[in-house]
């Protein structure tokens, strides 16, 4: 093979909340060693998983019996076109909304309050402040074991927080659909949004994103759950945020089996005060689902 893989790497070294076990992991960068790797992950019966940052990941302690993909080099690339970017499914938002506001190209600015990557957000739909993914884009070329091609955004299965991409399918670039506007205001929109997000979540703490999906109705999950008590409540080493209680926080040497535990919590809580079976937004890598709330 010519892709290197690394063996045993501590998953707690590559998520945002520091949790996680041993795996395999490769990085690709370029379509054909993306290709490569996922071949061999097919060929090897191992499921695969992006990590991106690392955020909105939750991995076992005990490890994962997986190959891990980290997306770089082309596959994190980011250009400028006529009308948008284009973009690896690799490369992080951040840098993403920083070229699209030197060229004047407006549309992104919501990716300021989403810590990841360009696959992370098709795979998931991720949104903030009333947009999403399915706004913006306009196709992604996505690759498997059995080959590539690209797929509209119609043709995606975008929906909230959700996509109908299988674990074996890689988003390796995207193409933007963006619209001209001045860079000062896309700059003060950021920074607007910014300040609220800092306001409001715990930013400067180890977490990996919003734990629950937003139930239907005017309850979003995080207020559901301050009425039920929960914030700062703890388990082991990981607690409920006391900024907001739709995020966990790594207090202390916290565990995935921590948060699993809190989670837990939550939801039976939920379930207890308003009748709402919260439903996960963290991926689970290598852990069992969670179960029935009674």
């Amino acid at each position: 093979m010519r892709i290197e893989i690394e063996r045993d790497l501590p998953l707690a070294k590559l998520t945002t909340i520091g949790t996680g076990g041993p795996a395999a992991l490769a990085r690709p960068r370029t379509s054909s060693e993306l290709a490569e790797a996922l071949g061999y992950a097919a060929a090897e019966g191992l499921e695969v998983v992006v990590v991106g940052l690392g955020s909105n990941v939750l991995a076992s302690d005990e490890g994962v019996d997986a190959l891990v993909l980290r997306l770089e080099g082309e596959l994190a690339s980011v250009r400028v076109r006529e009308g948008g970017l284009d973009a690896g499914g690799g490369a992080t938002n951040a840098v993403c909304l920083h070229r699209a506001r030197e060229a004047g190209l407006g549309g992104l600015e919501f990716a300021c309050a989403i810590p990841g990557t360009v696959g992370g957000g098709v795979r998931m739909n991720a949104g903030a402040y009333g947009r999403d993914w399915s706004d913006v884009l306009e196709r992604a070329l996505v690759v498997s074991a059995e080959g590539e091609g690209w797929l509209g955004a119609d043709e995606l299965g975008l929906e909230y927080r959700s996509s109908s991409l299988s674990p074996g399918e890689v988003v390796a670039r995207v193409e933007y659909r963006l619209e001209p506007r001045p860079p000062d205001e896309i700059k003060a929109d950021v920074a607007e949004l910014v300040a609220r997000r800092k306001e409001t979540q715990p930013t400067n703490k180890r977490t990996f994103g919003s734990v629950f999906k937003n139930p239907e109705g005017e309850l979003g999950a995080g207020r559901m759950l301050e009425l039920c008590g929960l914030k700062g409540h703890r388990l082991g080493g990981a607690q409920i945020s006391p900024k907001h209680a739709n995020f966990i926080e790594n207090a202390c040497g916290a565990t995935s089996r921590d948060c699993v535990a809190l989670m837990v919590e939550a939801r039976r809580r939920a379930h207890q005060e308003f009748g709402v079976v919260l439903e996960r937004e963290v991926v689970f890598v290598g852990l069992e689902e969670l179960p029935p709330v009674t």
